[in-house]
């Protein structure tokens, strides 16, 4: 989703998160022994049990 006109992906922390999400899976992708990342590791690096247990 490209940002609205007139702003920024700076102005926008919904996209700035996400690219940081991104960024995370991207790092863990690189470092995994295997070929992909299990649901697990992915839940695991976007801290997915941590946002549950937060709601």
């Amino acid at each position: 989703m490209a940002p609205s006109p007139g702003t920024s992906v700076q102005d926008d922390p919904v996209a700035l998160a996400e690219i940081d999400l991104c960024g995370e899976l991207m790092i863990a992708a690189s470092a995994a022994d295997e070929d992909r990342l299990s649901f697990a590791r992915i839940d695991e690096v976007l801290e997915v049990a941590r946002s549950r247990a937060a709601s």
